[in-house]
């Protein structure tokens, strides 16, 4: 089965890309909101720092659903 994209998993948060930077920069992102947009559409390749910092946002919108944190860390990959 195919890994869903963060652009994906964003979708199924139900948050904007505008939403999204608000939490990651809440979190200490420090991607510009385009850089940002990039990596979760995969045109840009996100550290792991910053890969974790997306992940961790969605997750907790997902969490906030009574929903599991489906995006993977970077660090779960291994």
């Amino acid at each position: 089965m195919a890994e869903h994209t963060l652009d994906e998993y964003r979708r199924e948060a139900g948050l904007s890309m505008s939403d999204l930077w608000l939490r990651y920069f809440a979190l200490g992102g420090m991607s510009t909101p385009v850089e940002l947009e990039a990596y979760v559409l995969g045109a840009l390749q996100p550290t792991r720092h910053e890969h974790n910092l997306v992940a961790h946002a969605i997750n907790e919108r997902c969490l906030e659903r009574g929903d599991d944190h489906p995006v993977p860390y970077a660090d779960d990959a291994e």
